[in-house]
């Protein structure tokens, strides 16, 4: 089994691999969440980038990137460690005691398990990055802003609610990440081992391949949001709903397609689509680079 030592190099490196997604798909993300919330529903993805890099420079580009930024590095690092702990709970209890290499299905399994730990630092975070981002649509209104900025917004959620205010959401982050890994992991592993093979590099030599690593980890990313945008578009709309608006994620999921259709469940699609690809393939290789340069720490 896996030395333990592993466990530390895998949360690290998914730390790096988070900040590496963040600086490249964060532009695409503030247009998918204005575009899912109705703040932006007909403007076509780069036309917004350009208004909004035209209005604010590149700070309007990045706009509440600190609580990606703050809450992502750890959410990753989380994320490679939960799909570590996977691989060694499946190689339990399939009585994998010798380390031989794990099947495509059972990666994709480690990959479900790792959405478990994930969600409990995911969820907070993405309730308050969309309430920020819905608020950035609303002060361009000319609205006064309700939150000064992160721990602001966490402050006044928590005085709402308490915990469970912090947590709204919790059950439609799961709904999105638990199918959401086992695409993920899944993908790139089964893509990455096809493209090693192509190469003629052996996946058990430990060789990387930059350009085997970029791909899968791209590909892995549109397979992923694939899966997960309806999930997604529900729990940005119930996750900045004001209190008592939907009695659950059932309820906004009704609601949604009697007004709007089923496509609705579908907005934001471009832009997420736009932002996998390099978001995810950077994510990936961030997290391979820095793997092999903290080998030591084995």
């Amino acid at each position: 089994i896996m030395s333990s030592e592993s466990a530390l190099k895998s949360f690290l490196s998914g730390g790096f691999g988070g900040v590496c997604t963040v600086i490249i798909g964060h532009p695409f993300d503030l247009i998918k969440v204005r575009i899912q919330t109705g703040a932006a529903a007909n403007s076509s993805t780069f036309g917004m980038l350009g208004k909004m890099f035209a209005s604010g420079g590149i700070r309007g580009i990045y706009r509440g990137v600190s609580a990606p930024l703050t809450a992502v590095t750890p959410m990753f690092a989380v994320s490679f460690w939960g799909y570590d702990m996977g691989k060694r709970i499946v190689q339990y209890a399939t009585n994998n005691t010798h380390g031989t290499n794990l099947s495509i299905s059972q990666l994709c399994m480690a990959g479900g398990i790792s959405a478990i730990p994930c969600t409990v630092v995911m969820t907070p975070s993405e309730r308050i990055k969309c309430l920020l981002q819905v608020q950035a649509n609303e002060v361009e209104k000319g609205k006064k802003p309700k939150y000064t900025g992160l721990m602001d917004c966490a402050k006044q959620v928590y005085k709402e609610g308490g915990i469970r205010s912090i947590y709204k959401g919790t059950g439609a982050t799961l709904l999105r990440d638990i199918p959401g890994s086992i695409a993920w992991f899944g993908t790139y592993e089964l893509v990455k081992k096809e493209l090693m093979r192509i190469q003629n590099i052996d996946p058990a030599s430990g060789q990387l391949s930059p350009l085997a690593v970029l791909s899968a980890g791209g590909f892995a990313g549109v397979v992923c949001w694939t899966i997960q945008i309806p999930a997604d578009t529900l729990k940005s709309r119930f996750q900045t709903a004001s209190p008592g608006q939907y009695t659950g994620i059932l309820d906004v999921y009704q609601r949604l397609v009697k007004e709007e259709g089923h496509s609705a469940l579908f907005r934001g699609f471009r832009p997420a689509m736009i932002r996998a690809f390099p978001a995810n393939a950077a994510c990936f290789f961030g997290m391979e680079v820095s793997r092999e340069a903290l080998s030591f720490l084995d």
